[in-house]
């Protein structure tokens, strides 16, 4: 079905932060399957624990315990300071998971209409659910009517909070990103996280962060709410936890990691053998190669070039550059006009981008990056932006 215009280009292999096409061209990645291949393509670690463990056992379900399930989930709550994790096979479904467990926990405590307070600008799935919660009438659009249940404010307002928290009966959770990756690569102010934890602890709410994006050690640690002095009661994960091969998690602490049952909540394939393996693989590599602090590295080495290329100067290029915006690998350069005509641009010269937001040039490159990589597609990024400036003006 035509649910993608896709690019016309067609990938048969790849290596590392770089990919080739059926005719043979090669092209730098500096989107990684949008933040998937945190370890880049073809890692050799996540091929061999995928055929080793393919020629074991693939699936049985979750009828039955799974060996690689509970050393992963070990390893996950190890690193987020959780105490139980779901496993399904999305970013969509570990919210979707999310969802379920905070009405479930409104349910609980005789709440007819559980109400989750959701962000402007986000992104959560297009499950009827997860994109209801979605800050995006253009995902939403065609598929009224919505699921009720969400409240939407605006990101980065704590005063937004506190008015529903005033005004609002029956709110039993808040889901935000960290960093809100599809809306442009916002980042919210520093007290942000803390201020949102202390009105859930005051109100009893939940608070379930969104980390399917910035999870996996995208932002330079191993989850974005790291780089606040919090932890959320309950954070989903997906994307880079397995490095291509489908899987997704929520995780949760404290009250809400025993909200679910058994019978409340299911998935046939979620956390099977095969997808387990390749996640133990990834978080193995990220840690022996202390990959998350290099991301954090890379991530200020490429926005200190983007920004003196383009916001320090009085070029076209910079009057056209309204910021620069990082946290560890998760960069976006925001224009002031619509630029989605970069992607075929950049296509033509041999480097993956992505545009969201409309203005906003995505970059989300393997963790793997070599500082020449790293510089190349910072150079390459801003010749782009430099030349789209010019053109503009002519």
């Amino acid at each position: 079905m035509s649910t993608y215009s896709r690019l016309p280009v067609t990938f048969e292999r790849g290596a590392g932060a770089w990919l080739w096409d059926n005719a043979g061209k090669q092209y730098l990645d500096a989107i990684s399957g949008v933040a998937v291949c945190g370890l880049g393509h073809a890692h050799p670690a996540v091929a061999d624990a995928i055929c080793a463990q393919a020629r074991t056992l693939v699936h049985t379900s979750n009828l039955y315990g799974i060996a690689k399930q509970q050393q992963l989930g070990e390893q996950l709550t190890r690193l987020a300071g959780m105490d139980k994790a779901f496993f399904c096979n999305s970013g969509a479904e570990a919210n979707e998971a999310a969802i379920k467990l905070a009405r479930l926990y409104g349910h609980n405590k005789d709440i007819s209409l559980p109400t989750v307070v959701v962000a402007e600008g986000s992104f959560h799935g297009r499950t009827l659910a997860t994109l209801s919660a979605t800050g995006s009438r253009k995902v939403q659009a065609g598929f009224e009517p919505l699921v009720r249940g969400f409240l939407r404010v605006a990101y980065n307002d704590l005063e937004a909070l506190h008015n529903i928290a005033k005004n609002s009966s029956g709110v039993v959770a808040v889901l935000l990103e960290p960093v809100q990756g599809e809306g442009g690569v916002v980042i919210p102010d520093d007290d942000y996280l803390a201020g949102v934890r202390a009105l859930c602890d005051q109100q009893g709410w939940l608070m379930m962060l969104d980390e399917v994006q910035t999870g996996m050690g995208r932002t330079g640690r191993w989850f974005g709410f790291q780089h606040s002095s919090v932890t959320p009661d309950v954070i989903t994960l997906a994307k880079g936890l397995a490095n291509g091969v489908p899987i997704g998690a929520c995780l949760a602490r404290g009250a809400a990691a025993d909200i679910f049952k058994p019978g409340n909540h299911a998935s046939t394939f979620g956390g099977n053998p095969l997808a387990c393996s390749a996640a133990l693989a990834v978080i193995a590599t990220l840690e022996k190669n202390q990959l998350i602090a290099r991301a954090a590295e890379l991530g200020e080495r490429m926005v200190t070039a983007l920004r003196a290329r383009l916001t320090q100067c009085d070029g076209a290029e910079c009057k056209l550059t309204s910021g620069i915006r990082g946290r560890g690998l998760m960069i976006g350069i925001e224009l002031d006009r619509p630029c989605g005509e970069l992607v075929g641009k950049a296509l033509e010269r041999g480097l993956l981008i992505n545009v969201t937001a409309e203005r906003v040039v995505r970059l989300l490159p393997p963790l793997i990056l070599s500082d020449a990589e790293a510089d190349r597609i910072a150079e390459t990024v801003a010749e782009l932006v430099t030349d789209f400036a010019r053109a503009e003006q002519a």
